[in-house]
Formats: structure tokens, C-alpha cells, sequence
């Protein structure tokens, strides 16, 4: 079950990449807020518009290796580029068939990066992360813990080269504006562990 969280606004006044050429006609695009140096991972969702070019223009979701399929320049590497980036590099790629390509990379969804949150809160289950958030807000943001939950006893999982460590959270204290160092930054593919009393 996909819960949608809104951490930022889902629709974006402009695309993720360069303006479009005066006149371009290229359709406005509902878009996903990142923060500076987002990059694309798999999964997300990206509208891809080619200036003049409608047969040519896609949306696509990339795949779990990272790549995407375009008309005309067949497989690209998408994960771990920027919009911006992604854009330059489909340009380049295009000038080959297309003269004077212009391209634009929206991002669409953003379903690469998730945290997780489980147990004992009003809401639990899977959250894109679009911007950043505490342990804290999280919690708040999926509805609090319930009468049943041991709040001494929350833990944030972190899976980071392979190996998993556990950040232990003293909800108690934070809340009291104690221990405040411990309201972590939460990260892509953390979960949130909310224990039963």
C-alpha cells in the first residue's frame, strides 16, 4: 500500500530542465519539486520532450538498471543523472537524426526515493521522500504513534553498503526539546520501526 505524502508541491511551475525555445509549443508538464542535485533513480517517472519532435517525445519510467528507452538512440543511462544532465545527454544523442534538438526532462513522479515507517502510528507504509524530513515530522506525518506504541523504543533503520545499522530515536526527550540530535535526517530506504508496547 503507497501512501501519498506531500512534502513539497507536486506541481511545479516549470520543468526540471533549461526553458524551452520561445515558440516551442511544448506542453506544460505537471512536475515533482526536488532540492538542488537531485538525480534520477529507477523507478521514477520522466516526461522527455524533443522540441518539434512529437514522435519522439516520451514518457517513460526507468527501469531497475537505471536505463530508459528512447526512439531513434534506443537505450540510455538515466539513474544517477540530473534533469538537467539527462537532457544534455539525450540532445547530443538526438543531433545525430535530428537537426538542432532541444531537449527538456520533467520529472513526473518520484518513486525512487521511499522511507518506510511500521508498527505502532496512525498510517504506516511507503512515503516517497521528496524533500527533507526528520524522524520526527515523519512520524507526525503518518499519524502519529497509537495509544499502543512504545514510544522509549523507536528505532531507524539504514542500509548503507550492504550493511544495516540501527539509530535509536528517544521520541520522549526530542519532543521535550531534549536530545534533539537524535531527530535524524531521514535518508532514501530508511524505515521507521514503531514497537507495541
Amino acid at each position: 500500500m503507497v501512501l501519498a505524502l506531500t512534502l513539497g508541491s507536486e506541481h511545479a511551475a516549470t520543468a526540471q530542465s533549461r526553458p524551452a525555445p520561445p515558440g516551442s509549443g511544448t506542453p506544460t508538464e505537471p512536475s515533482v519539486t526536488t532540492e538542488p542535485g537531485f538525480t534520477i533513480g529507477p523507478e521514477d517517472v520522466l516526461a522527455i520532450h524533443v522540441w518539434r519532435e512529437a514522435d519522439v517525445s516520451v514518457e517513460v519510467t526507468v527501469r531497475t538498471d537505471g536505463m530508459i528507452t528512447m526512439p531513434l538512440i534506443r537505450d540510455v543511462k538515466a539513474a544517477g543523472l540530473t534533469p538537467n544532465d539527462l537532457a544534455d545527454h539525450i540532445q547530443t544523442a538526438l543531433r545525430e537524426f535530428v537537426t538542432d534538438a532541444s531537449v527538456t526532462v520533467i520529472l513526473k513522479q518520484m518513486n525512487s526515493r521511499k522511507v518506510f515507517i511500521t508498527g505502532e502510528v496512525a498510517k504506516p507504509g511507503v512515503y516517497p521522500l521528496r524533500s527533507t524530513v526528520t524522524v520526527m515530522q515523519f512520524i507526525a506525518l503518518a499519524g502519529g504513534l497509537t495509544e499502543f506504541a512504545d514510544a522509549n523504543e523507536i528505532t531507524v533503520l539504514r542500509v548503507a553498503d550492504g550493511k544495516t545499522t540501527t539509530l535509536k530515536v528517544p521520541y520522549k526527550d526530542i519532543a521535550k526539546g531534549k536530545r534533539v540530535e537524535m531527530n535524524v535526517v531521514l535518508e532514501p530506504g530508511d524505515t521507521v520501526v514503531v514497537p507495541e508496547k
